[in-house]
């Protein structure tokens, strides 16, 4: 039974002119232990998937699933008291913007303490103290030199990579089962980046504790994740296992990611033109029909106004009226 299961999910955003779907039938599992990457540019629905699975969701927004299980519960049936008790024990996530989700009036140590389950194994007369020194401890852990003052320190007070380092520190405490990571090395530098994947890695290989990690970055996902998800304007372009996404990509847009990968050979020509997409992503009130990436794919036919079926080989899945790579695969291997 898988940990995380999300079928069909769809998310309608009340506007002036009605209700839009900024994400439409993206489908999502999860296996325990497994580190799976979302993928995709900015607007593409990739944080509201996240906040839908945590049950963070504003008063405009209408949730429609077929299904959204959660280690056998089903998170739709759940009461906002059930979900905050998830929240805080078995999932936990790192958002993209840690100045603006720390209280300023706080100090840092009293928030990460406050977001601690105290433990019980301890006697009650300790725990206040091995709190404090635990909450030191990840503060070490995520890259902070001096954590006993930083701890006595307000969010104002830090720079935007102390504070992504402090809401880490908050996330991986509690040893959750399941961890969101939006962008958890947004406004890092390039040490500390590295410092912060092998401390999820470690917490993965060693605490079989399941990672979804949101970002733009493809070369970073591809090194770290076992599978990837891909979003483009709230639709899902292409999933699958990691290694066979990349060495053969059925979606236009999935091989159009990857040659925007930095190229270290040294054949591309000085000052050359980089592969790109022409165009832009659309903005909320002017959605395309049928496939979204139609305006810009460089293989759209008539065919791409109507939305195309999500088609499935063996452990893939993708959505287009005319892949790639799947002239020779038998019509029977469809699902």
């Amino acid at each position: 039974m898988p940990l995380l299961d999300v079928r069909n999910l769809t998310i309608e955003l009340e506007t002036e002119t009605g209700r839009v779907a900024v994400l439409e039938k993206v489908s999502l599992t999860m296996n325990a232990g497994e580190i799976h990457g979302l993928v995709g540019e900015s607007g593409s629905g990739r944080s509201l998937l996240a906040k839908a699975i945590m049950g963070i969701l504003d008063a405009k927004w209408h949730v429609i699933a077929d299904r959204m299980m959660w280690d056998g519960k089903n998170l739709l049936e759940m009461t906002s008291k059930q979900r905050r008790y998830l929240m805080g024990c078995e999932m936990a996530m790192i958002f993209q913007d840690p100045s603006g989700s720390l209280d300023p009036v706080k100090t840092i140590g009293s928030q990460v303490i406050e977001a601690m389950v105290p433990n019980k194994n301890v006697p009650f007369w300790r725990r206040g103290k091995d709190t404090y020194l635990n909450a030191q401890k990840w503060l070490h852990k995520v890259g902070i030199k001096s954590p006993k003052s930083l701890m006595k320190c307000f969010p104002w007070e830090l720079s935007e990579g102390e504070c992504q380092k402090v809401m880490i520190a908050m996330a991986v405490a509690n040893h959750p089962k399941l961890l969101i990571a939006d962008e958890p090395t947004n406004s890092m530098e390039l040490n500390t980046q590295a410092q912060i994947f092998r401390l999820l890695s470690q917490l993965n290989q060693l605490q079989n504790v399941s990672i979804l990690l949101v970002s733009h970055e493809l070369e970073t996902l591809v090194q770290y994740c076992d599978h990837l998800t891909v979003l483009y304007s709230g639709q899902m372009m292409e999933a699958g296992p990691t290694a066979e996404l990349v060495a053969n990509p059925y979606h236009p847009y999935t091989r159009a990611l990857l040659k925007n990968l930095p190229n270290y050979t040294g054949k591309m020509r000085h000052k050359s033109n980089l592969p790109t997409l022409q165009g832009s992503s659309p903005s909320v009130q002017h959605l395309p029909a049928g496939c979204r990436l139609g305006p810009r794919c460089p293989e759209a036919k008539r065919q791409c106004v109507k939305q195309p079926r999500v088609e499935h080989i063996k452990d893939r899945a993708f959505a287009c009226h005319f892949p790639f790579n799947n002239e020779q695969e038998d019509d029977s291997a469809f699902t």
